[in-house]
């Protein structure tokens, strides 16, 4: 309906697209009010909005930027903490390397001298069982040269002071001879 008076007031010669004026300064008025209202009520409380969102923003970049400087801190402590542990367990390794080899060569050498005093006493239970042997076969020998000379001869040669001496200086005879060749 609007359209069929629209049309009919082109025929009068007014502009379709033009509101009337009296609209215009009624719209003006209430323009001016909201505005006035919008800006006496609700504007402070925008800008105090804003404004606290705006220090609430800049507080969290700062306390950002604060624990930002806080971390890097502590990772460079954290970082010292691991070169010094690293330089620490590089001393350790090294004075448990010098410890075991210390503890290695002290080994060796306890078992080179219990080995020596080993074949010492193993030599000189040698040299008394040689002795003993040597002790034993010369009576042995005596006893047999006796009892030998004793039947070559007829009579019994075992009291004979002479006859022991005789047989001893044989004995060391035949050793001399053993010896020389």
């Amino acid at each position: 309906m609007n359209w069929i008076l629209a049309a009919e007031g082109a025929e009068s010669g007014s502009n379709v697209l033009l509101p009337p004026t009296y609209e215009l300064i009624i719209g003006t008025i209430a323009f001016f009010v909201i505005f006035f209202a919008l800006s006496k009520f609700a504007l402070p409380n925008i800008k105090k909005t804003l404004e606290a969102r705006t220090e609430s923003i800049e507080g969290g970049i700062a306390k950002a930027e604060k624990l930002q400087q806080e971390a890097s801190i502590t990772l460079a402590q954290y970082r010292q903490q691991l070169s010094d542990a690293r330089s620490e367990a590089a001393k350790i390794r090294t004075a448990a390397e010098s410890e075991r080899t210390n503890l290695i060569s002290e080994a060796r050498n306890e078992a080179q001298v219990v080995a020596q005093t080993v074949t010492q006493q193993a030599n000189a239970q040698i040299e008394a069982e040689k002795s003993k042997a040597v002790n034993e076969l010369r009576l042995d020998v005596s006893k047999l040269a006796i009892d030998l000379a004793s039947k070559i001869v007829g009579a019994s040669l075992q009291d004979d002071a002479r006859a022991k001496a005789v047989i001893d200086q044989f004995i060391k005879d035949l050793e001399s001879a053993g010896g020389k060749r």
